[in-house]
C-alpha cells in the first residue's frame, strides 16, 4: 500500500440523508447492472466522493441486507482513491446481489463505475 493512503471509508464520505439519495435518483444518470444499481451525480465544490449504499426487503432478512451492505462498503473502500473528486454516488443493490460472492460484485460495480466515468483511471 503506498504511504499517505488512507483506506477508512467515514461517515462523512457516506450519503445519509433521504434528500441526498432522492437529488441523486432524479438528477444523475444511472447505469443498470445484473447485481447493482448505480446512481451518480457531479456536485460542483463537493470534495471527496459521497456514496450511499440501498438495500432493500427485497433481498432478504436482515442478515442478508448487511451482509450485501457490508461488501458494497468494502469495494467502494477499497477503490475510493480511484474515484473521480466532486461526486455523489447511490448503490441499488438488486435480488441477485444476495447470492453473490464479494469478486463477482466487485467486477460488477468496476463495470458500472467505468461506464458512469467515476473512476479516475
Amino acid at each position: 500500500m503506498p504511504e499517505g493512503r488512507v483506506l477508512s471509508f467515514a461517515k462523512s464520505q457516506r450519503l445519509t440523508r433521504v434528500s441526498e439519495f432522492e437529488r441523486v435518483k432524479q438528477e444523475g444518470c444511472a447505469q443498470r447492472g445484473k447485481l447493482m444499481l448505480l446512481a451518480a451525480l457531479t456536485v460542483q465544490n463537493a470534495g471527496a466522493s459521497r456514496t450511499g449504499f440501498v438495500t432493500t426487503r427485497r433481498l432478504g432478512n436482515a442478515t442478508v441486507r448487511n451482509r450485501v451492505r457490508r461488501r458494497l462498503r468494502e469495494i467502494v473502500r477499497q477503490h475510493q482513491h480511484d474515484l473521480r473528486r466532486d461526486f455523489w454516488i447511490v448503490i441499488i443493490a438488486r435480488r441477485d446481489a444476495a447470492d453473490a460472492s464479494y469478486r463477482v460484485l466487485e467486477d460488477e460495480w468496476l463495470r458500472l463505475a467505468k461506464r458512469a466515468s467515476i473512476l479516475a483511471l
